[in-house]
């Protein structure tokens, strides 16, 4: 479970460095809180952030339940390669939004592979 741990603490580490690239966009637009538009720039770091964070709802529930109830190797390499997906994605939509597809995907197969292990290991443990 430490593996898991640590990808949890990576994955939110990823996320304060994304909130910050988007305080440090706002800044440099100077648009002033509570605008959320104004400047291309800014736009994409705080999309990439929210997207992170609704991500984070489902990826972090899924990988600790995985490792629980199937194999926490699985979840910490699963968790592992959302964050990579989430690097790219991040790279890609701030330089241009049409490239984020493949971190995109990383991410949302990586959630579908916890969620059928996860489904696979509770199902069996209830017959």
């Amino acid at each position: 479970m430490s593996y898991v741990a640590l990808v949890t603490l990576l994955l939110l580490l990823q996320y304060m460095v994304f909130c910050m690239m988007a305080g440090l966009a706002r800044g440099k637009a100077g648009i002033e809180a509570p605008a959320m538009t104004g400047d291309e720039n800014f736009e994409r770091n705080l999309r990439v952030q929210m997207n992170t964070l609704e991500q984070l709802v489902v990826t972090l529930p899924l990988m600790w339940v995985c490792a629980y109830f199937f194999r926490p190797d699985v979840a910490a390499i699963a968790g592992s390669v959302f964050f990579i997906g989430r690097v790219l994605y991040g790279l890609a939509y701030v330089a241009d939004p049409s490239k984020r597809a493949l971190g995109m995907m990383l991410g949302f197969f990586s959630n579908v592979a916890m969620l059928l292990a996860s489904f696979y290991a509770v199902v069996m443990t209830l017959v």
